[in-house]
């Protein structure tokens, strides 16, 4: 059995709050930023006079451009894709060689831990932190690569089936930030409620109080047709997306309930 990958444990990303749920597995990890659809990524204002982190909703995903074979678990950088003119863009065209300090989290929750408590409700839940150096790209074949990349994480496949190559003023409005990950960390819960002994206990509770989960899971529905696209029926593209989608985040979210 081969070496598994580690981010290194280190004072900002180690998992201390139920460290046992915490994980540093790179696959694990890159695997829940590549399933999360939004990404929300902070970073600190240049301006000395703005107390407040700026945090962003952003569309990315885990690649490598030097080894585009590279799997989940093996070492990646994260690609943002943004606006030419936003303000995460702007800072990191200003920023050092090293490149602007970025911290992407992402969030899946598969269900609603309903317990004897309210203190001991909870989440099951897969969450990820990422902690880098952001730096736009400047090589073309490297932004395109990206662009592709960004685009085939939404539906797999969607670049293919559309109008490509980006043209002048698509490629001049769009920018994308290379995230080079320094170190991360995942929490990951599933499993049924967790009750008190001085609560599972009392049978005066016990038998009036319903516990147990209520999975969660994120689901696609049936397209619709719109827009100026004249093509009929549904692309193969688009079918196995909702194939691959739906069912196997509805069988994730019940075993985690188990």
């Amino acid at each position: 059995m081969g070496r598994t990958l580690v981010y290194p444990k280190t004072q900002k990303n180690t998992v201390h709050r139920k460290s046992d749920r915490g994980t540093y597995d790179l696959h694990k990890i890159h695997s829940i930023i590549n399933a999360t659809p939004v990404l929300h990524v902070s970073f600190n204002s240049l301006d000395a006079e703005d107390p407040f982190p700026t945090i962003l909703p952003m569309i990315g995903t885990m690649g490598s451009y030097a080894y585009p074979s590279a799997d989940l678990d093996e070492p990646l950088d994260c690609y943002l894709h943004g606006y030419v003119s936003s303000g995460i863009m702007k800072q990191a065209r200003t920023s050092s060689e090293k490149g602007l300090p970025i911290t992407v989290a992402a969030t899946k929750v598969d269900g609603i831990v309903l317990s004897l408590t309210p203190n001991s409700h909870s989440y099951n839940y897969r969450s990820a932190v990422l902690f880098g150096y952001g730096s736009l790209v400047e090589n073309t074949e490297e932004k395109v690569w990206a662009m592709r990349l960004v685009t085939n994480s939404v539906i797999a496949g969607r670049w293919e089936q559309t109008r490509v190559p980006p043209d002048g003023a698509e490629m001049a409005s769009t920018t994308i930030l290379k995230v080079r990950i320094v170190h991360g960390s995942g929490k990951i819960r599933s499993g049924g409620p967790g009750d008190e002994k001085k609560d599972i206990e009392r049978e005066d509770v016990t038998s009036r109080v319903w516990t147990g989960v209520v999975p969660m899971w994120e689901t696609v529905g049936d397209p619709i047709i719109g827009g100026a696209g004249t093509l009929k029926g549904l692309p193969d593209h688009v079918s196995k997306f909702l194939k691959e989608t739906n069912n196997p985040n509805e069988e994730y979210a019940k075993q985690a309930a188990a």
